[in-house]
């Protein structure tokens, strides 16, 4: 919300947000669902979803005491990236602000007495307690940061190439779209310290090296830290997959992206509140209930490596091994996209649904879009 929001919208907009993110939870963890043959992205984008739910309760909770709470109501129905900055800065001193206010037995007892003494209701202390709320929350929970740092989640070797390859992932909200970004990437490394220590003789991961996935950053300790920060450069929305895996392989000579994967969760629709589609506002307006009055959209891109070009090695110069990323230039979209393949998915409780079917715009609307009903606990997916 651009202005302060009352009291009505903000709850309005929570319990339609929680609504998508735990419908989009069922759908991640349904083996039926068309993502779930991805199931590696599926489990990788539900912890980051576990995150992003903990910080809307994080936001939800800081409406007791804060003025304002702002979302990009034109663009991505998300909130906007000055509140996962407040967050992220919140999150960082939380202990020593809890440490100023009373705690929760006290801040009860003080309102008791005030109420039974002044005849009126506390709304100093109730201030207070809706702080503390916040901040345990922001303490004991793990929110979506502005840039989450890289993890590696699976190690194995190529056999063709006798080289280790890792799967590793990363998130970012981006600041300018205001949309929460997962990244999962294929690597191998051909740095000669990793396959001498990761590659057996049978061309098997070494059984001797035991490695405790997940693995806070890639694998490789020498570059580990470059990556961090290469990952935080090149995580924003404006940046295509291609250019992005482009950028990667020529930065780390040692380094083979072979796939990048990125899901871009929104934009996020519910009624009432956001204005980027105005049909659909006034569809989803004639929704019976609010919780139900919303749709959910996300993008799973992809780009991969058809081909590595060999590297050269001279006795006055030399070349690096380059990728060869596939750009499908038969799909328009997926040339401006920047990416091998693309997808693109729509979530809508039932009840929004047969309000849009029954105006006839679903089909306009949901065009390109793999549609998926949210229905009695369950997602209903190829409609």
């Amino acid at each position: 919300m651009d202005d302060k929001a009352d009291i009505g919208a903000a709850e309005r907009y929570f319990g339609a947000i929680r609504s998508a993110l735990d419908g989009l939870g069922i759908f991640l963890n349904q083996q039926d669902s068309p993502l779930y043959k991805h199931d590696l992205v599926a489990q990788t984008v539900a912890q980051y979803l576990q995150r992003l739910s903990a910080s809307f309760d994080c936001w939800r909770n800081r409406l007791g005491f804060a003025e304002r709470f702002r979302i990009s109501r034109a663009d991505s129905g998300f909130p906007v990236f000055q509140n996962v900055l407040e967050l992220e800065n919140d999150k960082k001193d939380a202990k020593a602000r809890l440490a100023a206010i009373p705690p929760a037995e006290a801040l009860r007892s003080e309102m008791a007495d005030f109420i039974l003494r002044s005849r009126d209701f506390p709304h100093d202390l109730q201030r207070s307690m809706a702080e503390r709320v916040y901040l345990e929350t922001v303490e004991r929970g793990e929110v979506f940061s502005p840039f989450l740092l890289p993890e590696t989640i699976r190690v194995s070797v190529n056999p063709k190439t006798m080289r280790p390859f890792y799967v590793v992932h990363w998130g970012a909200f981006d600041g300018a779209s205001n949309l929460p970004l997962v990244y999962m990437a294929v690597i191998e490394d051909s740095s000669e310290g990793m396959v001498e220590a990761l590659v057996g003789k049978d061309g098997k991961l070494n059984p001797a090296v035991k490695i405790p996935l997940p693995v806070g950053g890639l694998l490789n300790p020498v570059l580990a830290r470059r990556f961090d920060d290469f990952a935080a450069r090149n995580s924003a929305y404006s940046l295509s997959p291609v250019t992005i895996a482009t950028s990667l392989d020529q930065d780390f000579p040692e380094l083979h992206p072979k796939q990048l994967r990125r899901f871009v969760l929104g934009p996020f629709y519910t009624a009432g509140i956001t204005e980027h589609n105005q049909k659909v506002a006034d569809v989803l307006g004639s929704v019976r209930r609010p919780e139900d009055a919303w749709l959910l959209t996300w993008t799973l891109q992809e780009v991969f490596s058809v081909a590595e070009k060999p590297g050269k090695r001279g006795l006055w110069s030399s070349e690096p091994a380059r990728e060869e990323f596939h750009i499908n230039t038969d799909d328009l979209e997926a040339t401006r996209q920047g990416v091998s393949h693309y997808e693109q998915h729509a979530l809508v409780p039932h009840e929004a649904y047969q309000a849009l079917y029954a105006s006839g715009e679903a089909s306009r609307i949901f065009t390109g879009f793999q549609t998926h009903i949210l229905s009695n606990g369950q997602v209903i997916s190829g409609i």
